[in-house]
């Protein structure tokens, strides 16, 4: 009987853990963070390119990442409905 108990406490904490990694994929945090790294390196590529106005010239690509972020669980919902 421990070990059916044992085996229950391993698999809610395995899907505590699956829950956290799913919350944290669709979290606001990530997708912030994500472009905020995205801006960094992106600066720091024009800095060494020696392209000028590297501050504001960043901007463009992040946004293209940003916007091209959010508009993939549009394109997954059409494809899980259309391949299941």
């Amino acid at each position: 009987m421990k070990d059916i108990e044992q085996r229950i406490e391993a698999i809610e904490l395995r899907n505590k853990k699956v829950e956290a990694d799913k919350a944290w994929e669709t979290s606001a945090a990530r997708k912030i963070l994500i472009a905020v790294l995205t801006y960094f390196v992106v600066v720091l590529f024009f800095f060494a390119a020696g392209l000028s106005k590297p501050l504001i010239n960043s901007i463009v690509p992040t946004l293209g990442f940003v916007l091209s972020t959010f508009s993939l669980p549009f394109f997954r919902k059409l494809w899980v409905k259309n391949n299941l």
